[in-house]
């Protein structure tokens, strides 16, 4: 799976790498959580980042507290799954990165990963997003108007999204049985806006060419935890 992952690269690579602007520019993160807001390119709107809330709530969902399970989407059953099926054929989305953790077992407890290309260069995972609307309900009565109705507060629309996963390649199999999918600079268009068998042809592994893994601190446990020194390499 992708519980956690890392973006630290500054703004202006990121912008070239994606060819996209940021309206606010970001800070690093070093120790990217479910539930924060976090930089995504969408298929419609492919020249700008937006800060979309991960983990996905369908637009049928009643409450979106479903986003709490819903962090990631298997490759497998992306195209079947009521609340994926329908992000994946009209909602797309890349989810930039330059490194993701995973934990193993160890004989003090869980021993954290971090996995990234050996230059730390960004890459985009596959994502799915989606925009909710919470059921429309009257909160009572509103400012003293005139003729004394009671007025509707109107809905926050929420934003998401969910990253895909898929079999983990060689280095990643070490550490867990999946791993992000992680598209290639000349793929990302195609899942932006391919249709949906191109862009379900796109979700295998990733080789793990130019890739490393190495441990960190346990830091990394906390999301409150969110700086430079998580990325560092601890001896186990």
């Amino acid at each position: 799976m992708c519980g956690r992952y890392s973006l630290f690269t500054p703004q202006e690579e990121l912008a070239e790498r994606f060819d996209a602007t940021f309206e606010t520019p970001p800070e690093p993160r070093y120790n990217c959580a479910p539930g924060q807001r976090l930089p995504v390119v969408t298929d419609d709107d492919p020249e700008a980042f937006r800060f979309l809330k991960w983990g996905l709530v369908p637009q049928w969902a009643d409450d979106q507290s479903v986003g709490n399970t819903l962090i990631n989407a298997r490759a497998e059953t992306v195209r079947e799954k009521p609340s994926f099926r329908d992000a994946f054929e009209r909602r797309r989305c890349l989810v930039p990165a330059d490194g993701f953790y995973e934990w193993v077992s160890a004989d003090n407890g869980k021993q954290p990963y971090r996995v990234a290309f050996e230059d730390d260069r960004p890459f985009a995972m596959a994502g799915l997003w989606e925009r909710w609307k919470p059921p429309q309900t009257q909160t009572g009565l509103g400012d003293f108007a005139g003729d004394g109705d009671a007025t509707d507060a109107e809905p926050e629309i929420l934003e998401t999204f969910t990253v895909v996963t898929a079999e983990p390649n060689e280095l990643v199999s070490d550490l867990h049985d999946r791993m992000s999918v992680i598209l290639a600079p000349d793929e990302e268009e195609t899942w932006l806006h391919g249709d949906a068998a191109d862009a379900e042809s796109l979700l295998d592994t990733h080789p793990d060419t130019e890739m490393r893994a190495y441990p960190v601190s346990t830091r990394v446990n906390s999301p409150v935890n969110d700086d430079a020194d998580i990325i560092e390499p601890v001896e186990v």
